[in-house]
């Protein structure tokens, strides 16, 4: 029985030696950490964490329109027949293109108008001369010459005048007369048919045309966020035919009434159009960014990952060294995300495929 308590007691270190071991190796397992691959680090992105304004957005709805200042309506100024349509919706037109034909008796008025201008004119001045002569042979007075040089000059004014006019139409001798283009830009409304009778007392215009290089994107603003509009703010907008191509542009203009039917105010944003994208008539999404006054630290939304009912980020220092972080989130605003606690400036997340890196530490 001592033999076998003093056997005991000999190997019991060793025991206790074998469990030490064990244990060792275990804790050793356990500290073993996460690597990233080379060909793991070429599929992320990563991103410094910076210290941001805070920026929110108001969402408005609104309308693309052609510049008022590069907008041209076409009236006819005689009525007739329209005998001949050049151009459609949409088509691009130069200056002084002719756009329709229209037949009209108005058009022989004014020729008939252009000659007897011209004969009254060759009449003044040879009465003028006729009176000068008379005055150089002591038969009148030099009253008599000055009224002749009147209506001389009378008459002279009168052909500048019907000469004016047919510079601007650009009439031209018989019935027809050309409706033109007053500037180069797209026909944006048309409103004339071939055969139609057209009269002076017609309201609207013929022809709309526009050059929309630059358009104009009117948004309605509601009441409630009047308050929050001002000018200079930036706009992104964006449209049904693109809904992945956001345009860019700042509020220029804010029109200081209420509409009685929509009960909102309307803004103005002017936008570049080089590219023709942007067309009169659609509709837009305008979202109206502006600032919070205070600055929180920011990261890509692709950076953030929910799971668990909590918000998380890879926090990268080294490839052998991530980790995964909480944050508390104050807002998600399109491509960038507002951290209220959770990170500091300076530090690095990854911002591009950490779903996978937090799966692989997380599982």
């Amino acid at each position: 029985m001592k033999n076998k308590i003093f056997n005991t007691y000999l190997l019991l270190p060793f025991f206790l030696l074998l469990i030490n071991s064990c244990g060792n190796q275990q804790a050793e397992e356990t500290l073993t950490t996460f690597s990233m691959s080379d060909t793991m680090m070429a599929q992320c992105e990563f991103y410094k964490v910076k210290n941001e304004e805070v920026k929110n957005e108001i969402q408005l709805f609104g309308k693309i329109t052609a510049d008022d200042n590069k907008l041209a309506q076409v009236y006819p100024i005689v009525s007739g027949i329209v005998k001949s349509i050049n151009v459609e919706l949409g088509d691009y037109v130069k200056q002084g293109q002719v756009l329709a034909s229209i037949q009209s008796s108005e058009v022989a008025t004014f020729q008939k108008e252009k000659l007897d201008a011209l004969n009254d004119v060759a009449i003044a001045e040879k009465n003028l001369q006729v009176a000068k002569d008379l005055f150089a042979g002591k038969l009148n007075s030099e009253k008599d010459v000055a009224a002749a040089e009147r209506e001389f000059e009378k008459a002279k004014a009168e052909l500048a005048r019907i000469n004016e006019i047919y510079s601007i139409y650009s009439l031209k001798s018989g019935s027809i007369f050309s409706v033109t283009a007053p500037i180069s830009g797209f026909v944006v409304t048309k409103k004339i048919n071939q055969n139609e009778q057209i009269k002076l007392d017609n309201s609207e215009p013929v022809f709309s045309i526009a050059d929309i290089d630059e358009v104009w994107a009117l948004a309605n603003v509601n009441e409630s966020d009047i308050a929050k509009i001002q000018i200079g703010y930036d706009v992104t907008i964006k449209t049904l035919a693109f809904p992945d191509i956001p345009f860019k542009g700042k509020i220029d203009k804010i029109f200081n009434a209420i509409d009685p039917q929509t009960k909102s105010m309307k803004v103005r944003v002017k936008i570049p159009n080089a590219d023709l994208k942007l067309k009169p008539e659609m509709n837009c999404k305008v979202a109206v960014s502006f600032s919070e006054n205070q600055k929180m630290i920011t990261v890509p939304s692709n950076a953030v990952i929910f799971d668990k009912s909590k918000y998380w980020v890879m926090e990268f220092k080294d490839k052998h060294n991530i980790e995964t972080r909480k944050v508390e989130i104050y807002r998600q605003l399109g491509e960038i995300t507002y951290i209220k606690t959770g990170l500091k400036e300076g530090e690095t997340v990854i911002s591009k495929n950490g779903l996978l890196i937090y799966d692989a530490l997380n599982d």
